[in-house]
């Protein structure tokens, strides 16, 4: 069929169109970033004075003066660990609850689901008195073992939907294959199911992680003192009384970022084929 000039015309219209539309979020996304990156290594009067310039000289010293005055070492390996656990923990109870709801047949199946799906629609911030209210009477607060309980609870609908969707997939063949072959209950989950669900898992644990990374207001409520004290929660104590180190303190947010970033590019493959799973099914 052979077009138009109009059509042509609509069509070069489109397709510019398209690449401006993209351009503009890329510009929106990337330029905050690269401005963080290069303020970091400007003096405090260069920030002032010249917000949008390059720095004359660069200060390297801002990363020193991040690790020294805020205990960042300190404050990344609490990090981890809080990460880390809480990312393991969700994903067992997420996976051994998604493989109930989805393989077995019981009454209040659907009730259930719905009701911790329905999680997803809850603000987090409508949980911070009772969950403040728990930590304090089962003598848990300013730890680190209420930020992984806490963390991990807050993400299972979202994890939950995610596996749920996985393992609702798998053909029951499978299962029955491996009954005859003398499974039991728990074998059917750890050989043939949780296998089968490895990339949602992949997707639901790299969210779960990256959220832990940065979150900050229950890390806030839930905790006080240095021992206890997150990353995200670290880089507020750059403000004293009278001054403000904001070189030092975008510093320690470009170190913030780093592990994120890398997560994220050894996983994205894994991440994408994750959320788009399904999407040509049907």
């Amino acid at each position: 069929m052979i077009k138009t000039k109009s059509q042509i015309a609509i069509d070069i219209i489109a397709k510019v169109g398209k690449w401006l539309f993209i351009a503009f979020f890329l510009f929106m996304t990337l330029v905050p970033i690269i401005w963080l990156i290069i303020t970091s290594f400007k003096s405090n009067f260069e920030y002032e004075t010249e917000p949008l310039g390059l720095p004359k000289v660069w200060q390297w010293s801002n990363y020193a003066k991040a690790l020294s005055m805020s205990g960042l070492p300190r404050l990344f390996l609490n990090s981890v660990i809080v990460a880390v656990c809480t990312t393991a923990l969700n994903l067992i109870v997420s996976a051994m609850g998604g493989f109930a709801l989805a393989r077995e047949n019981f009454k209040a199946r659907e009730g259930i689901l719905s009701l911790l799906l329905a999680g997803v629609l809850i603000p987090i911030i409508a949980f911070m008195v009772p969950y403040f209210s728990i930590a304090t009477k089962l003598k848990l607060y300013d730890s680190l073992l209420i930020l992984i309980i806490v963390y991990a609870a807050i993400n299972i609908p979202v994890s939950l939907f995610l596996i749920y969707g996985f393992m609702s997939d798998i053909p029951k063949e499978l299962e029955e294959a491996a009954v005859i072959d003398g499974c039991s209950f728990s074998q059917r989950f750890t050989r043939v199911v949780f296998p089968l669900t490895k990339p949602g898992l992949v997707t639901a644990g790299t969210l779960v992680f990256i959220y832990c990374w940065n979150e900050f207001t229950y890390a806030m409520l839930l905790t006080s003192s240095v021992k206890s004290r997150t990353l995200q929660l670290g880089i507020r104590f750059f403000k004293g009384q009278f001054v403000v180190d904001y070189t030092s303190m975008l510093a320690a947010i470009v170190l913030t970022m780093i592990p994120t970033i890398f997560v994220y590019i050894f996983l994205h493959d894994k991440i994408i084929s994750g959320m788009t799973a399904g999407a040509v099914k049907g």
